[in-house]
């Protein structure tokens, strides 16, 4: 099978995952520094309801920029996120079988997982987790939520993100992500990372560390933390939420800007996880006053949900099987 573009690399994920009854959610129209954040993962793993959803999440972390000079670190980059709850004892035989939709063999590549427990200060999240290392190079890191917004995950969440444009430099032989392949053009020419986000690179670097209005970041953090609030107070988490993904990338500004010394970027996460832990005890309680009426038997599940021990063990097994 040929090397997938980049956008056929996005293309097959969504096959793959609609097939497994994914709902397949548009990325989020806001600034975020990881797929996590999406309310599609973070608020949905909060609570009794089953949820399974796949989606593309622009991630923007201002501090990595290096004015597209660096051959492998961006400011702004793709992941591909997936989540279900339950989370299914078979979800590693599923992701190996999305690396085989995309043209790597398990049995041939060198695939390892690697623990590593996650956590989400702002977010006042964690789980428990795998990196995979496909020869030699992170691609994808599984995480079981324990914790969401400081409330246990009941069922646990599982989550999986892929690091496309690290996938996509396997896949294509590449070692500069500017020469990964996006597509082909109507004369069968490529079109490049290069030419699509090059100069976006150049310029919002200058921007993240050069020209960002210090005093006006810090106007827009206390704003949206008032704001958010205020909504939690009249019983509206969805748009408090937003406010709070609005604070922590003004935060994530200023700290590209070097505007905050050790102990204030202390105090600042902390200001954030509290409005998370707010938004998450009120989205639950809006859902249970609903009754969750996402809440529906799910064929064939008739209990708990796997944990990553659980998983291994699964797919421990399926490898005795199959030698």
């Amino acid at each position: 099978m040929p090397a997938p573009t980049f956008q056929q690399l996005i293309q097959r994920l969504n096959d793959f995952w609609a097939a497994q009854g994914c709902v397949l959610v548009q990325p989020l129209d806001l600034e975020v520094g990881a797929g996590t954040f999406h309310p599609a993962t973070f608020l949905r793993s909060l609570g009794p309801e089953p949820w399974n959803a796949a989606y593309v999440q622009p991630c923007r972390r201002p501090t990595d920029g290096r004015y597209g000079e660096n051959p492998n670190r961006l400011q702004r980059y793709y992941q591909y996120q997936v989540v279900m709850k339950p989370s299914p004892d078979n979800i590693v035989e599923l992701y190996f079988d999305s690396l085989r939709a995309l043209g790597v063999d398990p049995l041939v590549h060198d695939l390892r997982l690697v623990e590593d427990n996650w956590e989400s200060p702002t977010l006042g999240a964690w789980g428990l987790g795998w990196e995979v290392w496909l020869n030699g190079m992170e691609v994808t890191q599984f995480t079981w939520f324990q914790q969401a917004g400081g409330l246990e995950c009941r069922p646990v969440l599982g989550e999986i993100t892929y690091g496309l444009e690290r996938l996509c430099m396997y896949l294509q032989n590449v070692d500069d992500v500017f020469d990964l392949v996006w597509t082909l053009g109507p004369d069968g020419s490529p079109v490049t990372y290069r030419d699509v986000y090059h100069q976006n690179e150049v310029e919002q670097s200058t921007y993240n560390f050069e020209h960002a209005d210090v005093a006006e970041l810090s106007h827009r953090f206390d704003a949206c933390e008032a704001e958010a609030m205020k909504l939690v107070e009249l019983g509206l988490p969805l748009p408090a939420y937003e406010q709070v993904m609005k604070a922590s990338h003004s935060f994530n500004m200023l700290d590209a800007r070097r505007a905050i010394s050790v102990t204030e970027r202390q105090r600042y996460i902390l200001r954030v996880r509290r409005l998370s832990q707010a938004v998450a005890e009120a989205y639950y309680a809006q859902r249970e006053k609903l009754g969750f009426p996402g809440l529906k038997p799910a064929p064939g599940v008739d209990r708990m949900p796997a944990s990553r021990d659980n998983a291994l063990d699964h797919h421990l097994a399926i490898e005795k099987d199959l030698q």
